[in-house]
């Protein structure tokens, strides 16, 4: 297998698979509609290139020195997954107008991977399966291959989650569907704690 397929394979992998990131996207098009929620998977999408860059030129060996900062920014991501599920059990479910053209940012996206443990573990994995020397040309071919299928990844979750909108009409649809989305995102902190 070429080095372009495997690290095609590797990012198709960690990035279509349920996770954090994911499940904001599937509610945010379930919520906001695709065009709103492709706002987060822009967001999430350069987030995550950036975090990757950053660990293939240099951020991988200051964390295997100072391993504090990779259990702070673990535990870090784990009580944010645990907040956001927090808020989405809580909503209320009401449907106004100012709301549901309101949407995700791309901000918050962007930061989301910055503190979801998954995406570092991908990140240090990936830059140390491909590019564990700091090749910047190996480092930048990663990053454009897995931009790209990051980006389209995402984008299928915000999709599927744009079909579901029309079956939240209600506030309690939505109040049942917010309670799967938080459980979710418990599962996956949970998850991450275990790892």
């Amino acid at each position: 297998m070429s080095d372009v397929l495997s690290m095609g394979a590797f990012a198709l992998a960690a990035s279509i698979t349920p996770g954090p990131v994911n499940v904001v996207a599937l509610g945010a098009g379930a919520q906001y509609g695709l065009r709103a929620g492709m706002r987060h998977v822009t967001g999430a999408t350069v987030g995550f290139t950036l975090l990757l860059l950053m660990t293939g030129f240099g951020l991988h060996e200051f964390l295997a020195h100072w391993p504090m900062f990779t259990k702070a920014i673990q535990w870090t991501g784990v009580l944010f997954l645990l907040y956001m599920a927090y808020k989405l059990a809580a909503d209320d479910g009401r449907l106004g107008t100012q709301r549901m053209t309101k949407g995700p940012s791309w901000t918050s996206g962007a930061a989301m991977q910055w503190l979801n443990p998954k995406a570092w573990v991908a990140a240090l994995a990936g830059m140390g399966a491909y590019a564990a020397n700091g090749d910047g040309r190996v480092v930048a071919q990663f990053a454009v291959i897995y931009f790209l299928i990051c980006y389209g990844s995402i984008a299928c979750w915000v999709y599927a989650g744009s079909r579901l909108q029309r079956h939240l009409r209600e506030p309690k649809q939505v109040r049942f569907f917010n309670r799967i989305m938080a459980l979710l995102l418990t599962a996956s902190a949970i998850y991450l704690i275990r790892a």
